[in-house]
């Protein structure tokens, strides 16, 4: 079927065509009186051949108005047929529009394709998904995905239900199931087999599942140690030290140390599952980095001064905004500077720098320290989950070894990254790139 925007192209291609036929016969014309002339130069007067010239020349001008004349008439009536066949093609819109309702109506993207592989309508859904729909498009020119081509195609060469998982990994991770299903129908004054693929978003089940058994496996195995110390120092209290008044004291400090770390590692735990559950929805509000980052050092000083070191903060003097959730930006500024100042702590400084975005270089966050440095082979690994640099070191310091995977998680989310420089014996500079 011919779309409304090909009535156009069509009348002015054909107005188009007659206008340099006649430029080309009249061209024609002048051209050969031209060259009669020459030739008369060049041979000789001859009384026959000015004859002949004058003749070509009165001609080629009796032919313009006759040519004129016969080019509009012709083009003159494109536009009637143009006419018609759009009617026609609004006769077909008014068909289909029952249809195109029925399948607006659902909040799955779903596509109607012939048995042709030509997709002849896509509910609302689907337009959001996929962009507008030309008229009877290839199925291939919608869908780009190898698996899901090859199940449509089965489908239609088979007549029978088909169903994939696909995935998408770009902006965020999301998984469909697509199904593939054949319909009988009247469409367009066509009966026929038509078939229906729907995508059904499975991506929030998908991320339910996962966080359920990374946390199942990531607790199962960090809560170990703290709960066999647990387990021996109640044993030794009720046994051996049961009347130690100076090893009560000193086993009650410990358990309650270790019973602390649990609890961290649990809210830790939780909150990385939550970041997961909602990664793929991007924050809509404005953020000011200015007054945020003198919220997250005011709240951290009596941290740095216990451990003695100095907080320093260049923010600048106006405001630089970014879409963000304060939260969780308040989260990743705090988890970026807590560990400057405690893996940090022999520098005694911390430095935090706020750069404005300025043309094509985006807003920046930096948090130098000046302690021991992190070795190379460990910079890449530094966001895995309960990767520790050193073990006994993280552990005394109590950290859970979450805190750099939740600042990677949120920042995902703000479509931001973590970008981490280090040198032995001169610090490390963790940047925030928006």
């Amino acid at each position: 079927m011919v779309m409304k925007e090909e009535f156009t192209v069509l009348e002015r291609e054909t107005r188009l065509g007659w206008f340099l036929l006649q430029v080309w016969r009249e061209r024609v014309l002048a051209s050969a009186a031209v060259f009669v002339g020459f030739v008369m130069w060049a041979g000789g007067f001859d009384l026959a051949w000015v004859l002949f010239s004058i003749a070509l020349i009165v001609l080629a001008g009796l032919a313009r108005p006759l040519l004129r004349a016969d080019g509009e008439a012709r083009a003159a009536a494109v536009p009637v047929s143009a006419v018609a066949t759009a009617a026609a093609v609004a006769r077909a819109d008014d068909r289909l529009r029952p249809s195109q309702a029925l399948l607006d109506a659902l909040d799955m993207p779903v596509l109607l394709v012939s048995a042709h592989e030509a997709v002849r309508l896509q509910n609302r859904a689907a337009d959001a998904l996929f962009g507008p729909i030309p008229r009877n498009p290839d199925l291939s020119g919608r869908i780009r995905a190898p698996a899901i081509l090859d199940v449509a195609r089965e489908a239609i060469a088979r007549g029978e239900v088909r169903e994939v998982e696909h995935s998408e990994r770009l902006p965020s991770e999301t998984v469909y199931i697509v199904r593939v299903a054949p319909v009988r129908m009247d469409l367009d004054g066509e009966a026929g087999t038509y078939f229906l693929i729907s995508f059904r978003d499975v991506s929030q089940a998908r991320r339910i599942d996962r966080m359920r058994s990374d946390f199942v496996a990531n607790a199962s195995h960090e809560l170990r140690t703290p709960l066999a110390s647990l387990r021996g120092f109640i044993e030794t209290l009720q046994g051996p030290a049961r009347n130690d008044v100076k090893a009560h004291q000193k086993f009650l400090g410990i358990m309650h140390e270790q019973a602390t770390r649990m609890s961290r590692l649990v809210d830790d735990l939780l909150s990385l599952s939550r970041l997961e559950l909602k990664s793929h929805i991007a924050p809509d509000q404005t953020i000011d980095l200015r007054p945020l980052l003198g919220h997250v050092r005011d709240s951290l000083q009596p941290f740095a001064e216990e451990l003695g070191v100095e907080l320093h903060v260049e923010a600048g003097s106006g405001p630089v905004e970014v879409i963000g959730d304060r939260d969780e930006l308040i989260e990743v500024f705090e988890n970026l500077i807590e560990n400057a100042c405690k893996y940090g702590q022999d520098g005694k400084r911390v430095e935090i720098a706020l750069t404005p975005a300025e043309g094509d270089r985006p807003a920046e966050v930096s948090v130098r320290d000046y302690g021991p440095g992190i070795p190379s082979e460990h910079v890449p690994r530094l966001t895995e989950r309960f990767y520790r640099v050193n073990v006994e070191a993280s552990r005394s310091r109590k950290g859970t070894g979450l805190g750099l995977a939740i600042v990677k998680h949120i920042l995902t989310r703000h479509r931001a990254r973590l970008i981490v420089k280090s040198e032995l014996g001169k610090g490390a500079v963790f940047t925030v790139r928006f």
